[in-house]
């Protein structure tokens, strides 16, 4: 596996950026955290764009930038394509010439895709004579990305590329980015302060504090660590869980899910009896109890252990919960913890709503799923829940 080295200082008045970190670069690696903490900043010092960075920068065995040896090498010459937060196409070209701009700066002799390859990926055909300006601002961000991929990059850079978009313009992006994440071979490093985008991309994940990586591993360990709540968040914060699709309740248009061997209920998504999905669930919406309780509108009972208990100075506390493998975060009030006793090792039951999952915060696993046939009859295809090989054969728009 590649792996990007970073030991890199830069000063900035009332802001200090001291990162040290080896990121695995294996599909997507996101770099999470608060806005203001450094995360387009370190982006920045890795390709190049801040020369006044102090440090070693290096992918794999090769060195981008070691000041104790004096060596820099400068942006155009790292291999790396940037997608900015705003998309920066030049707007006096057309599509088309903003493409072939970008072509034409590809190594002579890089493992470049080719134009009618990158146009296809992206559904970009249809918008090349199009000047930018007119596009909107999914759509520039689509041809920033065809831009990005057609310089031949060993590294892609995306900075909050969905910083900018309405709900509806994210969810017609991101089957896109999947796309690039499971059909190309090319590393991407992804900042976002979003953990819907987060959850649904990343396979791992490192975590900035003012200034630092405070944080690296794979996406469902960390967001369960208790004592990475300040940089994760309190209101949204949760856990990220891989789910087997069991099959689907046409009745009450449930699907049924299988968790660490136990059952878990949704409501209806579009996905193939069999298949591997992610979900997050927020820590809010999971209530605990000592033993299985009997009439109650809560259709998820999950049994577990107590992992951890992290008391807070105020009146809540977060528990993590050890499925038998996953753990579950569950934010409760410290009196709670008292009056239960909760403990480490102590067996209870996790309860989660069927409707606190939401089905916009579900996400495709990363890994292939072994069988994904569809079962005859499905509902509708959802773009924001489908898996990314459906969402591109759909061609979102």
């Amino acid at each position: 596996m590649i792996r990007l080295e970073v030991e890199s200082e830069l000063d900035f008045p009332g802001f200090r950026l001291a990162a040290s970190a080896c990121l695995p670069l294996d599909g997507i690696m996101g770099l999470f955290g608060p806005s203001g903490h450094g995360k387009s900043t370190l982006l920045r010092i890795v390709a190049g764009l801040e020369r006044g960075s102090r440090g070693r920068i290096a992918q794999g065995g090769e060195i981008w930038q070691d000041d104790a040896r004096g060596l820099f090498v400068p942006p155009h010459r790292r291999g790396i394509g940037y997608v900015f937060q705003d998309a920066r196409l030049f707007p006096h070209l057309s599509v088309r010439g903003n493409l072939r701009f970008a072509e034409r700066r590809a190594p002579a002799a890089g493992p470049g895709l080719g134009f009618g390859h990158i146009a296809d990926m992206l559904d970009l055909a249809p918008l090349l004579p199009r000047r930018a300006w007119t596009l909107s601002g999914g759509e520039r961000q689509r041809v920033a990305l065809g831009r990005a991929l057609l310089t031949a990059p060993r590294l892609l850079l995306l900075d909050e590329p969905l910083s900018a978009l309405d709900l509806r313009r994210k969810a017609e992006i991101i089957p896109y980015i999947e796309r690039l994440r499971d059909e190309l071979a090319v590393p991407i490093i992804y900042v976002t302060h979003s953990l819907d985008e987060l959850s649904r991309l990343v396979r791992n994940v490192a975590l900035m504090s003012e200034g630092r990586i405070v944080a690296v591993g794979p996406l469902q360990e960390t967001m369960a660590r208790l004592d990475l709540q300040p940089m994760t968040g309190r209101f949204e914060a949760g856990s990220v869980l891989e789910a087997r699709v069991r099959g689907h309740d046409p009745r009450y248009a449930l699907t049924l899910l299988e968790v660490a061997g136990q059952a878990l209920r949704m409501p209806r998504i579009d996905a193939a009896p069999g298949s591997t999905v992610r979900l997050r669930v927020r820590a809010r919406d999971v209530a605990i109890a000592l033993s299985p309780p009997g009439g109650i509108s809560i259709r998820n009972v999950m049994a577990g252990r107590i992992a951890a208990v992290e008391v807070e100075l105020g009146p809540f506390a977060e528990v993590a919960i050890d499925l038998g493998g996953p753990w579950l975060r569950a934010r409760i009030t410290r009196e709670a913890v008292d009056d239960l006793a909760l403990a480490p090792g102590r067996p209870v039951f996790a309860l989660v709503k069927s409707v606190a999952l939401d089905r916009r915060l579900l996400a495709p696993s990363a890994r292939p799923a072994a069988d994904r046939d569809e079962e005859p009859g499905g509902a509708q295809r959802d773009a924001v829940v489908a898996s990314g090989a459906e969402a591109s054969a759909r061609r979102a728009r």
